[in-house]
């Protein structure tokens, strides 16, 4: 099927700011804020400040932008393997927009207060990583290495991102101590926080568009994602105009997507997107999807 979408210049500038500041937000909540007050960020950039320190104390000095960038790497070869180029690309951007700017930027020290070190630090951190699942693409580091588990076993992603930060606090507390531990807690837990803020933490959603162009919408949709789409007559309230409402559940890296398709085909219809507990019946896996994309594009 052909696509009705091409994303214009404009959209990849968009995403591009999204990876620059991403990179800044989160090199000035390490190097001002959690490195300075021994407080660990989730994921992989936490593994390499634990990282960082363990080879300082062995004598070794490498800076922790450098430790993303190479922590990383062998998870990105992974997940092109296994997930896909078009799902990497930017997520990998991400990250060396992380450690360049980790890289760059010194490390000071704003406040001595360990508390307003590990709330700040896990709000830029929170804000560059909730941007960027807001524009279809991750941080990288354990988002991937859940993911991968997750089609390994079967397991929910969730489940992994928790078990895999939950090291990482009982790392911080073991080699260092467990007061470290424990505002390491608070760090992440204001990362989740503010991720949730800026954009939905439920994997699934549901979107009711009401538009006047149903017949469109529907092609459009169904060439950008490969859900299934319910269309319900509607009749407008206050105008008495006869219309339809389509309904479509989608996970939510596929938002950025849904909304580019709905702003494009109909800039006026009106949209009400809905957190979705769960779902009972069919729902295309990401592995479902790629086969299926692979048959279209063979025939």
């Amino acid at each position: 099927m052909q696509k009705v979408i091409n994303y214009t210049s404009k959209d990849l500038a968009k995403k591009i700011l999204v990876i620059l500041f991403t990179g800044l937000t989160g090199a000035v909540g390490l190097n001002y804020f959690l490195i300075p007050a021994n407080v660990f960020s989730a994921g992989m950039t936490g593994i390499a400040q634990i990282a960082e320190h363990l080879l300082s104390n062995a004598g070794l000095s490498v800076d922790t932008g450098i430790l993303i960038f190479l922590l990383n790497v062998p998870v990105f070869i992974l997940g092109f393997i296994k997930l896909g180029k078009s799902a990497m690309i930017l997520s990998f951007a991400n990250v060396i927009s992380m450690s360049f700017f980790t890289t760059l930027v010194p490390v000071g020290q704003v406040t001595d207060n360990v508390l307003m070190n590990a709330i700040t630090g896990g709000v830029l951190l929170g804000i560059g990583a909730g941007l960027s699942l807001k524009f279809g693409f991750t941080t990288g580091g354990l988002d991937i290495v859940s993911l991968l588990l997750s089609k390994t076993t079967g397991r929910t992603v969730g489940n992994y991102m928790m078990l895999l930060n939950g090291l990482i606090v009982v790392v911080a507390g073991f080699f260092f101590t467990w007061e470290s531990a424990l505002y390491t807690i608070i760090t992440i837990f204001t990362m989740s926080t503010v991720v949730d803020y800026v954009h939905t933490s439920h994997q699934k959603m549901t979107a009711f568009v009401n538009t006047n162009k149903s017949t469109e919408m529907c092609a459009a949709l169904n060439s950008e994602l490969l859900r299934g789409l319910t269309v319900i007559p509607a009749r407008g309230g206050f105008s008495s105009s006869e219309r339809e409402v389509i309904m479509i559940v989608f996970t939510r890296y596929e938002l950025y997507t849904l909304k580019q398709v709905v702003a494009h085909v109909d800039p006026n219809s009106f949209t009400n997107i809905v957190a979705t507990d769960s779902v009972v019946g069919t729902f295309l896996t990401q592995d479902e999807q790629n086969l299926i994309k692979k048959s279209q594009v063979s025939k």
